[in-house]
């Protein structure tokens, strides 16, 4: 009988660990919902990324630009940047590479990014977080009247998405959502 007992409460226990963690997997139609919001949120990064970098935009501006743009990525990212004259890339703490771009000595600079779509499905991690892989092409061109100077390049990057399941109160009631993060930002390739 006691045999029967400790059956019983190892099956039910297990069967309340199946029914959670089927609860936190992802639906087909909130897998949808979840990519359209990581590519939403990788297009503001764009546009953030463009306007920082913009010589037309005022120191003020910029910063609260990087204040919006850093609300998009998870604690502890980082940023690749990389160029034609070196084969090395070098990765920086998200702000500090925000304020990088933005004290470029050029005259002139103009960021644009393309051809943005998934690499890899989210992927579930055992801390109960999906991860995936978006991909990107950066096109950077930079001029300077004085020097002369004029540089432009291609980069491919890679972006890591996490998604994890969120808590927050609404009018007293504790209400779950699905959230996107973005990660670090990998360089794979850089050409003319």
């Amino acid at each position: 009988m006691k045999k029967h007992i400790q059956a019983f409460i190892l099956l039910f226990f297990a069967t309340g660990l199946i029914a959670a963690a089927q609860s936190d997997n992802i639906s087909p139609q909130r897998k949808q919902a979840i990519d359209s919001l990581a590519l939403e949120k990788v297009k503001d990064l764009s546009k953030y990324i463009s306007i920082i970098g913009s010589k037309d935009t005022q120191f003020s501006e910029a910063n609260r630009v990087m204040d919006r743009a850093e609300e998009l990525f998870a604690p502890g990212s980082e940023m690749g940047v990389s160029s034609l004259s070196s084969q090395d890339v070098a990765y920086y703490p998200v702000r500090r590479y925000f304020e990088r771009l933005m004290a470029l000595n050029y005259d002139n600079v103009t960021i644009s990014w393309y051809d943005i779509h998934y690499i890899s499905d989210l992927e579930r991690q055992p801390d109960g977080r999906y991860v995936g892989v978006v991909t990107i092409y950066q096109r950077f061109e930079g001029t300077s009247v004085e020097t002369g100077l004029n540089y432009k390049d291609t980069t491919k990057k890679d972006i890591t998405i996490y998604v994890e399941k969120k808590q927050t109160q609404v009018a007293g009631r504790t209400i779950e959502f699905w959230d996107v993060m973005l990660g670090d930002i990998r360089v794979t390739e850089t050409s003319a």
